[in-house]
């Protein structure tokens, strides 16, 4: 009796679907392996990244703290993690002809800086692992037959394979197919997006940056939403890396309140507000005849302080001697609680994630495969998993493709 070789196809032509096809090709070099990506452009995502340089993982390699970045599937992903994590996937691309560089915040780039390195890498292992690829083939259906599947192509045409990998990213499409094959999914909304707030004098300040603050969405639930790091004043609101991570961690909630929430800055995380208080005491009563505007006493932008200040209607010929205590204290709460009204969501050009997919409950996390459709694998943004910014998006999509690629490629 002669065997065939598997039929594995692969169906989304982003950096999950290529990397998943090419770990299995790579572990079964006699599987006919076949990918198919809808539009005419692979790898879109890859190329447009990281500012157009691709941040392709991040260096950290601890799988109990690379978790703790990822909203969504962190508990599924650990074990996962412990499989394949950032050092094998920097292990990977310097084996296929790319090193990678470390920046001071942890995130890891190509050493051109061109996110068509890794694109380039891509499909080139993917030729030589002799993988079909098929481009500007949009799939229509995929129905269960007997062992495999069935998959009915927008041109009419049909294919059959033993084994299926769904990688198709947050698209609609994907979702359609998990969903007809038995699998539910938890309704895609944004993650990593900027806030709007409504105030003509913060808008004023666009392009003012603070190294640290403390963001916190109040009445977020028992856990209040929090998280600190810089943040970027811009002509629609807020941004920056401690915004981005609140949004991704807040999505949900800020999804199903329509992106109109109460959000509290501190701007001086450091210093509790009595610590604040008695800096500002510290300054009334040594510079009393000062304008407050020109005399702030704290490690603020001056614009900034200024703007702080208004808040609480303190004008500009206003003098230290002259605020009360009940003054100084708002001012010590402003500064360390401010309330901003967040009336919609921005977009976060370099990045396009969501929270939601397939539930992760339905899904084997040592080797991708559904729990209720044998022979059927996931990897990627299909799945309920996202990360903050940072490299951990892609890095959830080698770890998670690499893993159904290995698992398909066994021959049983």
């Amino acid at each position: 009796m002669i065997l065939l070789p598997l039929q594995i196809v692969v169906i989304g032509g982003g950096a999950a679907g290529f990397f998943g096809a090419i770990a299995c090709a790579q572990a079964n070099p006699q599987a006919q392996v076949t990918l198919i990506e809808a539009s005419r452009q692979p790898l879109a995502k890859v190329l447009i990244s990281g500012g157009g340089r691709c941040n392709v993982t991040h260096a950290c390699f601890e799988p109990k703290s690379l978790v703790q970045n990822y909203p969504r599937g962190g508990k599924a992903l650990l074990g996962a993690f412990t499989r394949f994590q950032p050092l094998d996937t920097i292990a990977w691309f310097t084996d296929h002809g790319v090193n990678l560089k470390t920046e001071v915040d942890g995130r890891m780039f190509p050493i051109t800086d061109r996110a068509e390195t890794i694109a380039e890498c891509l499909i080139k292992a993917t030729f030589a692992a002799k993988i079909e690829i098929c481009i500007g083939t949009p799939v229509t259906a995929v129905t269960r037959k007997d062992a495999g599947f069935e998959i009915l192509l927008k041109s009419g045409e049909t294919k059959k394979c033993d084994r299926l990998l769904l990688a198709t990213g947050s698209g609609l499409a994907g979702y359609k197919i998990a969903k007809e094959l038995g699998h539910h999914i938890q309704p895609p909304v944004p993650s990593l997006f900027t806030f709007n707030i409504p105030d003509p004098q913060l808008r004023e300040l666009a392009g003012i940056s603070v190294n640290s603050v403390n963001l916190r969405l109040s009445d977020s639930g028992k856990t209040p939403l929090q998280q600190t790091g810089p943040l970027l004043i811009t002509h629609w609101g807020v941004s920056g890396p401690a915004v981005l991570k609140l949004s991704a961690w807040g999505a949900r909630i800020l999804h199903d309140n329509r992106y109109q929430h109460k959000l509290l800055i501190n701007w001086l995380p450091d210093l509790s507000q009595e610590e604040v208080r008695q800096k500002l005491l510290v300054v009334k009563q040594e510079w009393g005849k000062k304008a407050i505007a020109l005399h702030r006493g704290v490690d603020l932008p001056h614009r900034l302080w200024q703007y702080i200040i208004t808040r609480i209607s303190i004008t500009a010929e206003d003098r230290w001697a002259d605020i009360s205590n009940k003054t100084l204290n708002q001012l010590a709460q402003e500064i360390s609680q401010g309330e901003y009204a967040i009336t919609g969501k921005g977009v976060f050009k370099e990045e396009f994630v969501t929270c939601g997919g397939v539930n992760l409950k339905e899904v084997n996390f040592k080797t991708m495969e559904s729990k209720l459709v044998p022979g059927l694998y996931f990897a990627g943004e299909i799945l309920d998993i996202d990360g903050i910014t940072g490299g951990f998006n892609f890095q959830s999509a080698w770890t998670t493709a690499y893993l159904a690629g290995q698992a398909m490629a066994e021959s049983n």
